[in-house]
């Protein structure tokens, strides 16, 4: 059902990459599959490095299993991400499968610029760069005022310094005490004698 749609996306990520079509053209004929819970994609690699939607009962050379809440991850290109996908068959294969993961880049302005026109499109493309960096310093300056208000204005957080110090107090009176009752029991075994 979304076998060919994203067959079609996939080959026009590519195409933009044209790198990336030779060097799956060296795996032609080969068949990778996808497991997205609850959806299913293989897809056969051609002789030219794009592909072709197999269907999902063809013996696949390779198989990445993914869970759905690793596809946010994956496309902000996080890389603990990829440790979290449980993969087996051709190893060269996902080696270059996990390689197109992270080096694939969407050119959304020259996708853009067939709609809006090229001068459009990066204007666009501007404001939502402009507008991402602004919301990612705007949730920084949150997160380090509300940081600074729960360890100083309302001191809900313990600062990092304090606490160390705090734990080698509580070492320091363990072992105090500790010698206070090794006192204390040689005292008494003293008095017995």
């Amino acid at each position: 059902m979304f076998a060919q749609p994203s067959a079609a996306a996939l080959n026009h990520l590519l195409t933009q990459n044209s790198w990336a079509l030779q060097r799956l053209a060296r795996f032609a004929g080969k068949t990778a599959r996808f497991d997205i819970a609850p959806f299913s994609f293989a897809y056969t690699i051609s002789p030219d490095g794009s592909v072709l939607a197999a269907d999902v009962s063809t013996s696949a050379d390779s198989l990445c299993v993914l869970a759905p809440s690793l596809l946010p991850r994956l496309a902000l290109h996080d890389e603990k991400s990829h440790a979290e996908i449980r993969s087996e068959g051709d190893a060269e294969l996902l080696a270059e499968i996990f390689f197109l993961a992270r080096n694939l880049r969407w050119d959304m302005a020259e996708d853009l610029s067939h709609v809006t026109g090229d001068i459009a499109a990066e204007r666009i493309m501007q404001i939502a760069q402009n507008t991402q960096r602004q919301l990612r310093d705007a949730a920084l300056n949150l997160s380090q005022a509300a940081a600074e208000y729960w360890t100083e204005e309302r001191p809900l957080l313990a600062k990092p310094q304090p606490v160390s110090a705090f734990i080698h107090q509580v070492d320091a009176l363990r072992a105090d005490m500790s010698k206070l009752e090794q006192r204390i029991n040689h005292l008494l075994a003293n008095n017995k004698n």
